[in-house]
């Protein structure tokens, strides 16, 4: 079984979607194995993104992700990474599918509603950023 990082942005919180989001996932036949929701720091949002440091968008990501609570979320199923992204659609949601989270529900392309990790690599560094191993499931 893989596991991988969902985080269900500020946008999704705010409109409600939050059950949404993880029923479709869920639905898929991924499985929780750790959830909480909280408001992440600017020193957080710093290394989650560190990718990303020095390009031109860079502040916009800090400032939208710690603009309100979110939910992260470590699901765990076969090819969990590909079926997360799979579901999620692709990060512009007027280029996502319809029947995707962000094909169906995405307003624009900085407010897209979820992440997803983009790697099993990525995967496991995004989990160590948000969850300490006691808080999941079979760790």
């Amino acid at each position: 079984m893989d596991r991988t990082l969902v985080l269900i942005k500020p946008d999704g919180v705010a409109r409600g979607l939050t059950g949404e989001l993880i029923a479709r996932l869920e639905r898929k036949g991924l499985r929780i194995v750790a959830m909480k929701m909280f408001h992440m720091s600017q020193d957080l949002a710093h290394r989650h993104y560190a990718v990303h440091k020095g390009k031109p968008f860079f502040p916009g990501l800090v400032g939208f992700i710690t603009s309100g609570r979110l939910v992260a979320i470590i699901f765990e199923g076969p090819r969990a990474v590909e079926a997360v992204r799979q579901v999620m659609g692709a990060t512009d949601p007027v280029k996502a599918d319809m029947g995707s989270i962000r094909g169906d529900l995405g307003l624009d392309i900085e407010h897209n509603l979820i992440h997803g990790s983009d790697s099993p690599e990525n995967a496991e560094l995004e989990m160590e950023l948000f969850f300490e191993a006691g808080e999941i499931l079979g760790r």
